[in-house]
């Protein structure tokens, strides 16, 4: 196979233009600060001209004589004083300082609107946060606020964006259910639609409220800074992880905290299932890592249950071995993986037991992606057939040490279908779309320390690695390159990214006829001694 060269990082006009942008705002900061006390002066002199113009437009006209000649005389004393002009010209600055400096009142507490919330907010936790043998209760009708609430931030529009709660050490902090009620008591009182992270700090008693910014949407799919075995699910908020990626977004460059995913031989969590609605996402998150285990040499094999043909554009693309959309190609394809994991065990077996490296063929990736195979498998049980997700047991059991990688994405409502073997086996889990704290739980295993919201945009959503912390998820915009109705921008970074096209038939259907009644090494050894 040929080798392509490696994608370049971009280093065009538009970064240039944008570190000449960075460059001029920092020199005009700077300015800024060192003219800061000439600007003031400045508008002080300024105050005390439109002061002195008001004054004399007040005088009468029979008074402005004297006046003039009043002003006139107190110029010639003070220039004939010793130093007179200098001390005109300090007074005169002092002054013009004193009028020009920033009268803005300092805030000091919170508003009367704001008073009015925080004591609202204050009464709807005192059933929750008292008990009526308290001698000296945190929390009571009537009480002061301020005493529990010892930090809070509002914003524009007078809602609470963060809030530190004081609460009483005998309330059950260490209990979900109890938690979960004072977390939705707070997401309704202080304002539905954003989300909100929750901070339990159960050795302090103490609670944290946080309003989370939303998470960037216009990332787009592009070669990501990232070894092999590594993989970019997405982009989460900054301080949960300790790693940011560059990024362009947008034409810009910024660093942004990713959702990185390690598979292989050493992963702790070499499958994954991502699990949402219709137009949540899940389609595209298959597709980023389809480019992203092709920029790194893998080969791909892809299930595409919908039928929407959201694949089509690597349809004979170098590195993709088949894309399936029928349950006949999907058994033959699923039968091959299985039978070419265990090829690949038995080869490096052996090459083990001599002595010797694990042959090449067997150390290359191998990425299974299925996008909603329960329809595949409905459709092939109705027709009489073999149930194909029956050949993806032997890939999720043994794929790790021999490099096979499987990925699924499923709906909610077809998630009693899949077989136990996913849910054994995939320990990297993704939520995408709107969804009930209840379904997130039943997926991820934990609940989110977030509120999730009724409207997100598409890719968004939940991910958790193993045994780790559910993180938040953006994933990087890779629409179907071919779907008119999506960002110009964005389909054309994926096609920038898509490999070469084979020549010759497809390289799905020589495995498939290859496959037809060989062992798997005889199989393998056809496939790739077909025509091209």
């Amino acid at each position: 196979m040929a080798r392509r060269p490696l994608p370049r990082i971009l280093s065009s006009g538009t970064a240039s233009l944008a570190r000449g942008r960075d460059f001029a705002r920092t020199a005009a900061d700077s300015a800024t600060d060192v003219l800061h006390p000439l600007l003031v002066i400045g508008r002080g002199l300024r105050i005390l001209a439109a002061s002195g113009r008001r004054k004399w437009s007040e005088t009468p006209k029979d008074k402005r004589g004297p006046a003039l000649f009043l002003g006139a005389a107190c110029v010639l004393v003070v220039a004939l004083v010793p130093y007179g002009p200098l001390l005109a010209l300090i007074t005169l600055m002092a002054a013009a300082a004193w009028h020009g400096r920033d009268r803005t009142p300092a805030k000091t507490g919170p508003s009367a609107t704001e008073s009015e919330r925080l004591g609202s907010l204050y009464e709807a936790l005192v059933p929750y946060f008292s008990i009526p043998d308290d001698p000296s209760p945190l929390f009571a009708h009537g009480g002061e606020w301020d005493k529990a609430f010892s930090g809070y931030e509002f914003d524009e529009a007078g809602r609470i964006t963060r809030l530190h709660i004081r609460y009483p050490a005998y309330f059950t902090d260490g209990e979900a259910a109890s938690r979960a009620r004072i977390e939705a008591l707070l997401h309704a009182k202080s304002g539905r639609g954003r989300e909100y992270l929750f901070d339990w700090d159960e050795e302090g008693n103490r609670l944290d409220l946080s309003v989370l910014p939303a998470l960037p949407t216009g990332i787009a799919a592009q070669p990501f800074v990232t070894s092999p075995g590594e993989s970019v699910l997405g982009f989460t908020d900054s301080g949960t992880v300790q790693r940011t990626l560059p990024v362009l977004e947008g034409g810009r460059p910024r660093d942004v905290p990713p959702v990185v995913w390690r598979t292989g031989p050493r992963s702790t969590e070499p499958h994954l299932l991502a699990v949402g609605q219709s137009g949540s996402g899940t389609s595209t998150l298959l597709r980023s890592l389809a480019l992203q285990a092709l920029r790194h040499g893998g080969d791909v094999l892809i299930v595409d249950g919908g039928g929407s043909g959201e694949y089509a554009c690597l349809t004979g693309r170098t590195g993709v071995l088949a894309v399936e959309c029928g349950p006949v190609g999907t058994v033959a394809t699923l039968e091959w993986a299985a039978q070419e994991t265990e090829r690949r065990l038995i080869a490096t077996h052996r090459a083990r037991e001599a002595g010797r490296p694990a042959p090449e063929d067997t150390r290359r990736p191998l990425w299974i992606l299925l996008d909603q195979p329960s329809v595949l498998a409905h459709l092939a049980v109705a027709e009489g057939g073999p149930d194909p997700m029956n050949h993806l047991q032997v890939p999720l059991r043994h794929g790790r040490p021999a490099h096979v990688t499987v990925a699924v994405a499923e709906q909610f409502d077809h998630l009693e279908v899949l077989h136990d073997a996913v849910w054994q086996h995939t320990r990297a889990r993704i939520v995408l779309g709107p969804a009930a704290i209840q379904q997130i739980t039943d997926v991820l295993g934990l609940p989110p320390h977030t509120t999730p919201t009724a409207q997100v945009p598409p890719g968004r959503g939940y991910a958790r690695l193993g045994t780790g912390p559910v993180h938040r998820l953006q994933v990087p915009a890779t629409p179907d390159p071919y779907d008119e109705g999506t960002h110009p921008a964005h389909r054309q970074a994926v096609l920038d990214l898509l490999p070469e096209r084979q020549q010759g038939p497809a390289p799905g259907a020589a495995l498939a006829k290859a496959f037809q009644g060989q062992p798997p090494a005889r199989a393998v050894a056809a496939a790739a001694e077909a025509p091209e």
